[in-house]
């Protein structure tokens, strides 16, 4: 069963997400690894969101770095992620997060918590893993998740039980991890609409049927008020896409992607291998397997600023006044007793990049709120959550 993943079908219209019917479910003996930055809030109001954004990142990559052939699931939270893996992956991811847990620690001053929860226990517990395959391009994927499981994993990781099962030890002596291909060079987006919307939206709903119906009004919603589809108001678009020399955040990509190696090493080969991408870029040249204008055509199709893993989530480029409609039009939904959701006003996105194979066309870019993104956005949702609507 380690092909699951890699034999799935994959589907390539948006809107078909929320057809929570045509889901598969994941193999009993596979694994829900979770990662969560614990006290992002902290980290935000010290303005290192971006590095919480970094980390969380690259707990994809770590995992996908010692995947080898294995096709694995994934999804970005902003503060953290999550990555769905068959039990012969099990030994080789854990050591990595372990890993990545200690470098957060000691570069970034980050406490990070991950665990491991078996699809199985959540089953017992009455929730799902169920999940569907979104082709961004040509051999470019990303997860969709549905059946209540992945949001259980995450509030069984998170639990404070001193005792809990699921939790992986710290380990001081731990080596670093495989971050090979992550990087940070793009500068934020800047809106064209004055506007980074990110928002999390939550059916609330006793049936496929019914949650496919929610989820199809909101869809459709959205698409009136900004008078376009969601591809539309994507935050990564030629005009919001800027690079500068040297990148601001060339010292931390070199400090989470150096290994073994001394950071002033591979700060020096970011600073070439970015004044490289600059010349390519401005003069459209090609230098080996990076093509300047390619590489930015595939990048805006790769980018995960629309997703579901048991809730929409999108960062979308919007006008003041469409937020506000939008807003509106949620909070009608939610007195409703239809929906829950959250959102956070931003002034920029966040761009993080993993990259496997330029030559192939391999490579996947997160997108993130500034200010906070998702991780606020699921601090307005639980204030909601609380109102008990």
């Amino acid at each position: 069963m380690d092909r699951f993943y890699a034999e799935l079908a994959p589907f390539d219209r948006f809107t078909d997400f929320a057809d929570v019917s045509a889901y598969d479910p994941v193999p009993d003996d596979w694994l829900v690894l979770c990662a969560d930055v614990r006290g992002s809030t902290r980290a935000i109001e010290e303005g290192r969101y971006k590095d919480v954004n970094l980390i969380g990142a690259a707990c994809i990559t770590a995992v996908l770095n010692v995947s080898g052939d294995v096709e694995v699931p994934f999804v970005f939270g902003g503060d953290g992620a999550v990555i769905v893996v068959p039990p012969v992956l099990r030994a080789a991811a854990q050591v990595e997060l372990v890993a990545l847990q200690e470098m957060a620690r000691t570069k970034f001053d980050l406490d990070l918590r991950v665990g491991v929860v078996p699809v199985d226990d959540l089953r017992q517990r009455k929730m799902d893993v169920a999940v569907r395959k979104y082709q961004l391009s040509e051999g470019n994927f990303l997860a969709m998740f549905s059946g209540g499981g992945i949001e259980l994993a995450e509030k069984l990781l998170k639990s404070e039980d001193a005792d809990n099962p699921y939790v992986l030890k710290p380990d001081a002596g731990a080596g670093p991890p495989s971050l090979n291909g992550l990087s940070c060079r793009w500068e934020p987006l800047k809106p064209q609409g004055g506007v980074m919307l990110t928002m999390m939206v939550k059916a609330k709903s006793s049936s496929a049927a019914q949650e496919k119906q929610t989820m199809g009004a909101v869809l459709e919603a959205l698409s009136e008020i900004l008078g376009t589809g969601t591809r539309q108001a994507s935050p990564a678009r030629p005009n919001t896409m800027k690079f500068r020399w040297p990148p601001r955040n060339a010292w931390k990509e070199a400090l989470v992607t150096s290994g073994s190696r001394f950071p002033v090493g591979a700060y020096l080969g970011v600073l070439l291998t970015s004044l490289v991408q600059v010349w390519c870029h401005v003069l459209g040249k090609k230098v080996a397997n990076y093509d300047g204008a390619t590489y930015v055509d595939e990048l805006r199709a790769n980018t995960d600023y629309r997703k579901y893993d048991d809730m929409l989530r999108m960062v979308l480029d919007v006008t003041e006044a469409q937020a506000d409609e939008i807003d509106a039009y949620l909070q009608q939904r939610f007195e409703a007793g239809e929906v829950v959701y959250g959102i956070h006003r931003a002034k920029s996105a966040l761009m993080t990049c993993v990259v496997f194979s330029l030559q192939q066309g391999e490579h996947v870019h997160f997108v993130d709120g500034a200010e906070g993104g998702f991780a606020m956005a699921a601090v307005d949702l639980k204030r909601r959550l609380a109102q008990g609507n």
